[in-house]
């Protein structure tokens, strides 16, 4: 139904807003809460067995978190009588309220439900859960003073190493994205301390490139690394753009996507973090390995049944194009 969609998206643009308009830790609670009850109808839209399976492993980890930040916000209003986000000076409720923050945008080592719910969802629901739900957490890790170096430094290497690990032996492409999601976020809070403004950054080109992969999947209708050796008869000149939005999330030097991992690494240098940011930039490769595979399933491999008499060579649904042209070039030569 149009309304109760309609409803539902204007929801969580809502509690988005709130969190980010707060500045008292139970508005910015009620935000991220408000979020949560619109996003779960949304995907539990298809009544499928996995999409409700899914619904309900989000909303216990994500009421879980929004418990413990609850829990976390009393308790520095309790411990040092204020509810002020920017005002955090107690170190217990600070970690506890940057681990609740992992949990809600699935860093390691509290990512393993992104994966799992993330490939039960349509590719739809998918981006908005890569996108748009990752930026109230942020807003508020972003505004939080003083958070514990070390604490982040560990979030980020893990999730960046857990990111590229786990993506290895995947064949479905919704937990692939998962993975690379927790690596993109691994890299954002790994600079979180020391260069807000390049975690904004990162976010900027990681919405842009995840955007237009997650289109690509969808204009091809393809969910797993199987399903895209076909799309060469489905839609050519989309099919060899692809492989460089692949590289490009993948952090490959002429496009869009090395941006913000080399400011990283230099800003990483410029701390003295040498040996943090090479194990970043090694555990990059991992990643790049995978989505090097599916470049390969896409475009280095013939279709088994190559059927160019019959190939649509336009695009059926001109709602995807427009954005998706835009999504592409973005995302290969914005550098």
């Amino acid at each position: 139904n149009p309304y109760i969609l309609a409803t539902l998206l204007f929801g969580l643009g809502l509690g988005t807003t709130i969190t980010f308009a707060s500045s008292h830790w139970l508005l910015a609670w009620m935000g991220l809460e408000i979020n949560t009850l619109a996003i779960i109808p949304l995907m539990a839209q298809h009544h499928h067995p996995r999409a409700v399976e899914a619904t309900t492993k989000y909303f216990l980890t994500q009421a879980t978190a929004a418990a413990m930040l609850l829990f976390a916000s009393t308790t520095n209003a309790w411990l040092t009588g204020q509810w002020d986000i920017q005002q955090m000076s107690h170190p217990f409720p600070l970690t506890l309220i940057t681990l609740a923050l992992a949990l809600k945008i699935g860093l390691a080592p509290m990512h393993t439900w992104l994966p799992e719910v993330l490939q039960g969802l349509d590719l739809t629901t998918g981006l908005v859960l890569s996108t748009w739900q990752k930026l109230a957490p942020f807003a508020l890790l972003l505004q939080i003073q003083n958070l514990n170096p070390t604490i982040l430094v560990t979030l980020g290497l893990a999730s960046t190493l857990v990111g590229g690990w786990g993506g290895l032996n995947q064949t479905q492409l919704r937990k692939v994205l998962a993975y690379s999601s927790i690596a993109h976020l691994g890299w954002m809070i790994l600079i979180l301390q020391y260069s807000p403004s390049l975690t904004l950054l990162a976010l900027l080109t990681y919405f842009v490139m995840t955007f237009s992969t997650f289109l690509v999947f969808k204009l091809n209708k393809s969910t797993s690394i199987n399903a895209l050796a076909i799309s060469w008869t489905k839609a050519p000149i989309l099919t060899s753009l692809t492989p460089l939005v692949l590289l490009s999330l993948g952090g490959l030097p002429p496009l869009t996507g090395f941006m913000p991992k080399w400011l990283i690494l230099q800003e990483l240098a410029k701390q003295d973090l040498a040996p943090l940011a090479t194990l970043a930039a090694l555990s990059a490769l991992l990643s790049l390995y995978f989505y090097l595979r599916i470049s390969y399933a896409m475009t280095l491999t013939m279709s088994p049944n190559n059927l160019t008499g019959v190939t649509p060579w336009r695009f059926s649904s001109p709602q995807l194009t427009l954005p998706l042209a835009i999504a592409t070039t973005a995302t290969i030569s914005l550098l």
